[in-house]
């Protein structure tokens, strides 16, 4: 029985509780912490966990009946909680992105390392049916050569959005759009392209005056299969569509799903070749998918993971390389220039000071609010 422990009550921690409480026969919460701690008892009575109500994380680093632990926090505090639990060896499942700053997140890995440690960010997409079929397709080969791809991670938020106390500044949240929202499908792209070599970006603030940070971002890509590939981030598209499309010398995978193949005329125009569509189609459909989904789908990869000694599909390192390119991305748009991934400490924005020092600020926030008033919140569009 693996003990688990919440750290930060914020929306999203329910996702995780719901998700622990779906294996009682593997895992126990024996904690929940909020600095406030009247709002880790009121978490944990939300949900009916006979556990503790804590306001200092620090009182279970040396808990031997702790074991796991989800990061619920603002991105700031990622790195440095996660570092304190994984030196004593307790397991972390961390919220994304995984930290502001690759210097931070290579402190998490090392601390995973010298911790001997199980390290997991949060991808909850890559266990969703359509896209674990999809990433599957690819390995197949049906497609062929891969020619092109998009991804375009299109959301809607309010200006009240950002009067959040942590949201909206380079220093707290650590960027924008990009890095809040596309993680999901930065996440996705690097999983179905593989690596990539080198990114062109242009930021925009379009449409939120109480934020430091882009709304808007454009980013073109060129994968070390030499393979290109187009994303778009936004927060001021009214419907949250949001899409993936994979053109390949055989035929095009799309998300939400669709299957499309072209034959050529005499004239070379197109036309359907549905046999050919129908057999992709029946290889897809006979494709496995995940026995749990979401957040539930991780966070049992992530016990079983636990459980066998085994590394999980989202480890450490996959969380990094979402916020490498991501790094990558904001040093292209403020210095104009194509930047060539992997970034080293040398490059200005490896580090929060380099960061710091080098990223624009769009407006100026002037409204920071502790809290704002409970709606719920949306973790992504129907990929």
């Amino acid at each position: 029985m693996i003990g688990v422990a919440i750290i930060g009550t914020g929306d999203i921690a329910d996702f995780h509780i719901e998700a622990y409480l779906r294996f009682p026969e593997r895992c126990a919460i024996r904690a929940v912490v909020d600095l406030e701690q009247a709002k880790a008892r009121q978490k944990a009575d939300k949900f009916g966990l006979s556990c503790e109500a804590l306001a200092d994380y620090r009182e279970l680093l040396t808990r031997n009946d702790i074991g796991l632990v989800s990061i619920c926090l603002p991105p700031a505090l990622h790195a440095p909680v996660s570092v304190d639990f994984l030196a004593a060896a307790k397991h972390v499942l961390c919220e994304k992105p995984m930290a502001p700053t690759l210097e931070e997140c290579d402190r998490m890995l090392e601390a995973a390392r010298r911790g001997k440690a199980t390290l997991s960010v949060i991808a909850q997409n890559r266990f969703k049916p359509d896209i674990m079929r999809t990433k599957r397709f690819l390995e197949s080969g049906a497609l062929g050569r891969i020619l092109f791809a998009q991804a375009n991670s299109l959301w809607w938020r309010g200006e009240k959005y950002y009067d959040l106390w942590w949201r909206g500044t380079w220093e707290k949240e650590g960027g924008g759009c990009t890095f809040i929202h596309a993680v999901h499908h930065i996440d996705l792209l690097l999983w179905f392209m593989g690596d990539v070599e080198e990114v062109t970006a242009t930021l925009y603030n379009r449409s939120h005056d109480n934020s430091e940070v882009e709304d808007l971002s454009i980013s073109s890509i060129r994968f070390k299969s030499g393979a290109p590939a187009s994303l778009v981030s936004s927060l001021v598209h009214h419907g949250e569509e949001q899409s993936f499309i994979i053109d390949g010398e055989a035929a095009s995978i799309e998300l939400p799903h669709k299957i499309a193949v072209s034959r050529q005329l005499d004239n070379g125009y197109p036309e359907a070749d549905e046999e050919k569509r129908l057999k992709l189609e029946a290889l897809y459909t006979s494709l496995p998918e995940p026995q749990y989904t979401d957040h539930c789908g991780q966070i049992e990869d992530v016990l079983s993971a636990i459980e066998s000694g085994q590394t999980p599909l989202v480890d450490g390192q996959a969380g990094r390389s979402t916020v490498d390119f991501i790094m990558a991305a904001y040093q292209s748009a403020f210095t104009g220039k194509p930047v060539r991934l992997p970034l080293s400490p040398k490059d200005p924005f490896y580090s929060k000071e380099g960061i710091r020092a080098n990223a624009k600020k769009f407006h100026q926030k002037t409204t920071s609010l502790t809290s704002l008033p409970s709606g719920g919140i949306s973790v992504g569009g129907s990929l």
